[in-house]
């Protein structure tokens, strides 16, 4: 009986020990004289501590480093802040720094910061902005010494336009100053002709080239009259083509019973002497009245390429050419 209660309560602690977890043991490291065991690693939190976490336990006292004095000297008598200075990584001033052709980059960069400064500032239309010639694509590759692509350039070219079109009165200096890189050596205002004048004989001079033809003419106010080398208009051009092309810039004005004309040619045949007292009539009748400018490009005397003042004469008919097989 008593034997039977000794064994079930035998059985019974046996399996209670089974059921219950085993207890882990830390891992050992041996070494060759001594055996350790690892220390128990501590978080170190950066927030206010709370009363239950230093419960037998004592936190850890740590402080920041001290700041770095560059005019100390270390113990071998040497600077040690200007040794420890040269060490430090030098951060490039430009943001292209490590790349093979910055230049265009920075550039951009800087005309685009420019922009954004200056965005706010009042605008004038593009057609009443002042004329600028920018550089072009070639002249700016020569420049910066990259092979620049033209559709970046156009880019460039965008943003530059829109700073010149900035209200000329508000234009800030930098501004002016940035574009200037990007302009051309001669601008379109550099350079103005001469105003022409009325001499004390109450004379106009133009002057007027055509081929190898150059002529001069003086327009004085008088009945119409007309000496080209000292001849009539009539004795020194024999077809009527060429007279209508020598005082053309009076017909097309109507000013031919106003104005008195003496011209002296040279060089080239009758065609060329013609159109280039044209140019030369018009530029002086220009000095007796500037508000005709308008109707004398309109007829096509003040236009640079003066072979379409023939184009736009009206009931001018070209000579044809006879056939070669004709017999005369």
């Amino acid at each position: 009986m008593a034997r039977g209660e000794f064994s079930r309560s035998l059985r019974a602690a046996i399996e209670c020990l089974g059921t219950a977890p085993r207890p882990r043991r830390e891992p050992t490291i041996r070494c060759a004289h001594r055996s350790f065991q690892p220390p128990t690693s501590r978080c170190i939190s950066t927030t206010a501590s709370r009363h239950a976490e230093l419960i037998g336990e004592t936190p850890e006292k740590f402080t920041a480093a001290p700041p770095i004095d560059f005019s100390k000297e270390d113990g071998k008598g040497k600077g040690g802040g200007k040794r420890l200075l040269r060490t430090l990584r030098v951060v490039p001033a430009s943001p292209s720094y490590f790349s093979a052709k910055p230049t265009f980059t920075d550039d951009f960069i800087n005309l685009s910061a420019l922009l954004r400064k200056v965005a706010t500032l009042p605008t004038i239309p593009a057609s009443e902005a002042p004329k600028v010639a920018w550089k072009t694509i070639d002249q700016y590759r020569i420049m910066t010494n990259e092979p620049v692509k033209t559709q970046r350039y156009h880019k460039m070219l965008h943003i530059l336009r829109r700073l010149n079109c900035i209200h000329p009165s508000l234009m800030p200096e930098e501004v002016v100053q940035a574009m200037q890189r990007y302009k051309k050596a001669s601008q379109p205002g550099d350079f103005k002709p001469a105003p022409g004048v009325i001499d004390e004989w109450g004379r106009a001079k133009g002057v007027g080239r055509r081929k190898t033809s150059s002529a001069v003419a003086w327009l004085v106010e008088g009945e119409g009259e007309a000496l080209i080398n000292g001849k009539s208009l009539a004795q020194f051009f024999g077809r009527l083509h060429h007279r209508e092309s020598a005082i053309w810039a009076l017909k097309a004005t109507q000013r031919l019973d106003k104005y008195n004309v003496f011209g002296l040619v040279s060089g080239g045949g009758p065609t060329g002497q013609a159109e280039a007292l044209t140019l030369a009539v018009a530029k002086a009748l220009l000095v007796h009245e500037p508000a005709l400018k308008p109707a004398l490009r309109r007829a096509g005397c003040v236009t640079r390429d003066p072979r379409k003042v023939e184009r736009k004469k009206p009931g001018h008919v070209k000579a044809r050419k006879m056939p070669t097989w004709v017999k005369r």
